[in-house]
């Protein structure tokens, strides 16, 4: 190689982006073909393609990501609202959604509502303004409607909702088994002995909430307990209107002896109280719930834990999102995804001494 011609090739290798123009002028060719040898059309002589990409390589080319998102009138990125990432559930929803984004050269954005609607809004806003190619969205315990996300849709938006959903948004989503989970739990906990069962759940006006009722609901009937509405409570997410609510709770006379928790800032938040109150779990009072996290196998006592897969729902999500944004579709052939959930039985919620041959009677009547 002549001094000119590495010096030419050293020169391009220090600036900080080679473009197809570079190895155009190099190779002497349009940009054209250097652009369909670089994709391995057939269309280019064999010789010039592999003069093209060893040439690439050598230079260290990349695609500009911009250039390719005008080109093909798309961004590859696509925007996740969540409530809070600080909560295990959402964060390994995300690990599941980026392992499949990325494998298909997609980059994620991030966003929190915070458990506010206002800030829901302005999340979508900005990502509409943004041009993102579509959107996942686990709505806010705020949210009692969809006309926001309805909005993303109308402009041509593909958007996927997960866990948490707006029944009236005509949208692909990927769910759990919310019902069967909850009812699950419950009637282990009767069968254990524990006939007074409350359960905390999140605002009434979520799909999630109403599901996970009709699981307790079911579960109450199957064993002829009657419902007593004083043991149902809604909560928000402060963790002081929680011990305000448990401590109304535990006044009722007959008091529960027993909680199922709706989600897993709820489970932490009860558990962290009852403990504040000086109850002893089981022994007092037990407790089960959604709970996701690895802490609850470290905590004492362990925390009985309904399951949800949730980087399985993350990898769901973004595969049936990420096929919407390629097909220019707005929908999808599998409308919803429904994933079973898992009852992990620990600690806090096993048969007392005194309720073991109750327990037996229960598991016989099944």
């Amino acid at each position: 190689m002549c001094v000119a011609k590495a010096f030419y090739l050293y020169n391009m290798q220090k600036r900080q982006h080679v473009t197809i123009k570079d190895i155009a002028r190099e190779v002497g060719i349009s940009v054209s073909t250097v652009s369909r040898a670089l994709r391995g059309s057939t269309e280019i002589n064999e010789n010039t393609r592999r003069l093209v990409q060893e040439l690439a390589r050598k230079l260290n080319y990349t695609p500009n990501p911009i250039a390719l998102s005008l080109k093909e009138k798309k961004t590859k990125v696509i925007g996740v609202i969540v409530p809070e990432i600080a909560n295990y559930f959402c964060s390994a929803v995300i690990a599941g959604i980026e392992d499949i984004a990325y494998s298909k050269g997609y980059h994620v954005v991030i966003f929190q509502s915070h458990e506010k609607y206002e800030r829901e809004v302005t999340n979508i806003e900005l990502m509409a303004s943004r041009r993102v190619d579509g959107v996942l969205i686990s709505v806010s315990n705020e949210t009692r409607d969809g006309k926001h996300i309805q909005k993303l849709i109308d402009l041509g938006i593909p958007v996927v909702m997960f866990d948490r959903i707006c029944d009236e948004v005509n949208t692909p989503r990927v769910v759990t088994d919310d019902a069967a989970g909850v009812y699950e739990a419950t009637c282990h906990l009767i069968e254990q002995g524990y006939t007074r069962v409350a359960h905390i759940s999140m605002a009434p006006w979520l799909s999630v909430s109403r599901n996970r009722m009709k699981g307790y609901m079911e579960a109450l009937k199957k064993y002829k307990i009657p419902v007593e509405k004083k043991w149902i409570v809604y909560c928000d997410f402060d963790f002081t209107h929680v011990k305000r609510a448990l401590i109304k709770l535990l006044k009722e006379r007959p008091k529960p002896n027993a909680i199922i928790a709706a989600s897993e800032r709820l489970a932490l938040d009860s558990f962290e109280v009852l403990r504040d109150l000086g109850l002893r779990i089981p022994e007092d009072i037990a407790l089960a719930g959604f709970f996701d996290n690895p802490v609850s196998q470290l905590i004492d006592p362990s925390l009985t834990s309904i399951h949800q897969p949730t980087f399985d729902i993350g990898q769901s999500s973004a595969r049936m999102l990420i096929d919407m944004v390629e097909n220019n579709s707005l929908q999808h052939s599998l409308k919803t995804i429904e994933l079973k959930t898992t009852l992990d039985i620990k600690a806090s919620s096993l048969c007392l001494p005194e309720n073991r041959d109750t327990g037996k009677k229960r598991r016989l009547m099944k």
